[in-house]
This record gives structure tokens, sequence and C-alpha cells, in this order.
């Protein structure tokens, strides 16, 4: 099992997750993060650091959100892995709780 960044990460992309990984599993996007599922240990260290609660089991992905799990696998092969937390940007309370935001997301 690992760990997935859902659909309320997309433009708040808080960044308390990713200090407190202990592999260096996430990688930043535009405006998202994501799991790379080969290195996530499963070491349940992010979900609670997370304030937009993005983060979920694999087991616990909502049903409207299982297209994240590939989505996140997919886009850790391509983005920068992030070690350091950074400032969420300025709007990021404002999109924080609204559904959707796919469409939103930049690649």
């Amino acid at each position: 099992m690992t760990y997935v960044v859902g659909d309320n990460c997309i433009k708040c992309k808080y960044t308390d997750c990713v200090e407190v990984c202990p592999v260096d599993c996430f990688h930043e996007g535009p405006n998202f993060l994501v799991i790379d599922p080969e290195e996530c240990i499963d070491c349940t260290l992010c979900e609670p650091e997370c304030p937009a609660e993005a983060i979920f089991a694999e087991d616990d992905v909502p049903d409207d959100q299982q297209d994240y799990t590939a989505l996140n696998a997919e886009l850790a092969k391509d983005w920068p892995v992030i070690t350091e937390k950074k400032d969420a940007p300025e709007d990021a309370d404002e999109w924080n709780g609204v559904k959707g935001k796919l469409d939103y997301l930049e690649r």
C-alpha cells in the first residue's frame, strides 16, 4: 500500500507533509504535490501533517478520487523531488475545500 495525494491539494499545495517524509517520496508540480508509490514506505507520517486533508492511504482514497492513484504515479516520474517546506500559494486558503479541482491541475 502507498499514500496518495488527492484533489484538495490542487491550488493549495501546502508543503507541510514533505519535511516529515523519511524517504523523500514527494514530487512537486506547479500547483500540486504527488507521492511516488515506488518510494513511499507507508509510514503514515505525512497524512496528519496535511492542512488540506488531501493525503489518503491507497485503500482509503474516496471513490470520486480513484484516478489520483494513477495520476500520482504518472506525475512522480516527471516532477522533481521536494524535501523542504515552502510557503503555500497566497490564495491557498481560498481553494482549500473546493471540490473537483482536476481541471485546474497544471502539468
